[in-house]
């Protein structure tokens, strides 16, 4: 049996407004049960890591909310001030007038993702909990990539203001609570998205995609494929998609290419990649994430690609200037 202090642990998170939802709750509780009979001093350390995020939660819960009308020296500041002041500062600037509750919400999250990936870790690799443990870390990943991807879309011209403000207020929503009822409506599709990577692993070939497409084709949604149908004849959506298929930056596709004409080699497979790039790729090795690997690796590739487009836009550099997951997001946004 559980003890009783850690069954009053858990439900205590739920009081802050920074706390697990009542499914999480009850998946904490239940990994914990476990660890208690068969390992108590993992459950203890786990407990522990709870007992700090709850803590953490309630310190950001006493900030002011961001919906909550303050007036400071005669100036009114709330929930539609900071969507109108949003679009006044690129995203390397705004960090310092962004409000306290946003930043530590980015770092509950990331706090949050600690906790249920030490959960992971603690069980068995194969228990069947881990799947549902790792689903929450995937969508933490989800809710941060959901936040990159809403303030590119405020500096993106092609949206109208209408537009933009209603991403703002959807942006706001993401930061009051930590979950957007938009952006978790296309969680589903960014799953299955990474499930189908996973269960087509890159065979490079002669490097041009059509059978790691038609693969990843099949395993998709009809969102996907809907995305997909209006968006490949766009260069940088199928430049951004060989990054993501292939797990290699844009120049390092262009490198080997160039490679196998000069040369006039036929195909080349993955052992020969390093060779032939004179190092290590670019990007991580991140196959097999969904199911055997850190969940958490989902963000790091997307983070990785995401510095290297916005690199890539900075220096007006060929190649795709905003990542597959970026692109997608955006087109469902335009789209509704």
């Amino acid at each position: 049996m559980i003890s009783g202090h850690i069954e009053e642990d858990i439900k205590d998170l739920v009081a802050s407004q920074m706390s697990l939802n009542e499914d999480e709750r009850a998946l904490v509780q239940e990994t914990l049960q476990l660890l208690q009979n068969e390992h108590p001093e993992d459950a203890e350390l786990a407990r522990r890591r709870f007992q700090d995020l709850e803590l953490l939660g309630k310190a950001i819960s006493r900030f002011p909310s961001v919906m909550e009308s303050q007036l400071i020296r005669g100036v009114e500041r709330n929930g539609k001030t900071l969507v109108a002041s949003l679009s006044q500062f690129s995203r390397s600037s705004r960090i310092l007038h962004t409000p306290s509750r946003v930043v530590a919400s980015r770092s509950y999250l990331v706090a949050k993702s600690h906790a249920f990936s030490l959960l992971c870790i603690l069980l068995e690799h194969n228990h069947p909990l881990n799947g549902a443990l790792k689903s929450v870390v995937f969508k933490i990943s989800c809710a941060l990539m959901a936040e990159d991807v809403y303030l590119a879309c405020l500096e993106n011209p092609i949206f109208t203001i209408e537009k933009k403000v209603r991403i703002a207020s959807d942006l706001v929503h993401l930061w009051e609570h930590g979950i957007d009822p938009r952006s978790v409506q296309h969680v589903p599709s960014l799953q299955a998205l990474w499930t189908a990577r996973d269960a087509s692993p890159p065979t490079f070939g002669t490097l041009d995609g059509s059978s790691e497409l038609v693969r990843l084709s099949m395993d998709l949604d009809d969102e996907w494929q809907d995305f997909l149908l209006h968006n490949l004849h766009n260069e940088e959506t199928k430049a951004a998609l060989e990054e993501f298929l292939f797990g290699l930056s844009f120049e390092e596709i262009q490198q080997l290419r160039n490679r196998l004409v000069k040369y006039g080699i036929c195909a080349i497979d993955y052992p020969e990649v390093r060779s032939y790039l004179g190092g290590e790729p670019a990007y991580g090795d991140y196959a097999g994430l969904s199911h055997h690997g850190d969940p958490r690796a989902i963000y790091d590739f997307y983070a990785e690609r995401r510095d290297a487009a916005q690199y890539r836009r900075r220096s007006k550099a060929p190649g795709p200037h905003r990542t597959l997951e970026e692109l997608y997001l955006m087109y469902r946004m335009f789209q509704e």
